[in-house]
């Protein structure tokens, strides 16, 4: 993924079928120089995916996620997170075309904090020091489940309470990709 700040534009590629929203808070981790994960603070971010394409198959989830994403732009350096609420919308010129509130925070999830960052971190690879990991930990309501289509100029705004300003993001769509990649061996 490519983390973009809050104002960036977040990129549907050429390629992909889609671009959707997914409003969630994400945990910011540093690798310190002994090896250990340290929590530096939340914030909320935009796990912006290709929900068409993983429709098609759950295994698309990962090809799903290799796009722009955003955070911020707040970072919380340890905020209550048992239960917060929050609203996503998508605006679409002067008007807005869908929002949703929301929550997130450890009662709204099916999994803890604790138990989210110890299958992360207990891979040797993600424990590198000097490494920043930034986990999303899960969207509550998504446009595309209500069948809406972001098009290119919309924005998409992401509030929690506790978090800050809320996170802004236009959306843009690339030209379709012509012809596919092609690979050749080294001469």
């Amino acid at each position: 993924m490519v983390l973009r700040a809050s104002g960036d534009e977040l990129l549907v590629p050429g390629y992909a079928e889609d671009g959707g929203e997914e409003a969630e808070v994400a945990g910011v981790y540093l690798i310190d120089p002994d090896g250990r994960p340290r929590r530096i603070g939340m914030a909320a971010g935009n796990e912006f995916s290709d929900h068409r394409f993983e429709k098609h198959n759950y295994l698309n989830l990962a090809g799903s996620k290799l796009r722009t994403c955003a955070l911020g732009p707040e970072l919380v350096v340890d905020p209550d997170f048992d239960s917060v609420p929050g609203r996503v919308s998508i605006e679409r010129g002067e008007r807005t075309l869908w929002e949703r509130d929301i929550a997130t925070g450890e009662r709204e999830m099916c999994h803890s904090i604790a138990n989210i960052e110890h299958h992360h971190f207990k891979f040797e690879a993600h424990r590198r020091p000097g490494d920043v990991h930034v986990h999303y930990y899960g969207a509550h309501s998504l446009s595309f489940a209500d069948d809406v289509k972001l098009e290119d100029g919309d924005v998409m705004t992401i509030q929690f309470a506790g978090f800050g300003r809320p996170l802004r993001n236009v959306v843009r769509i690339a030209a379709p990709v012509g012809a596919p990649i092609t690979v050749s061996a080294i001469e």
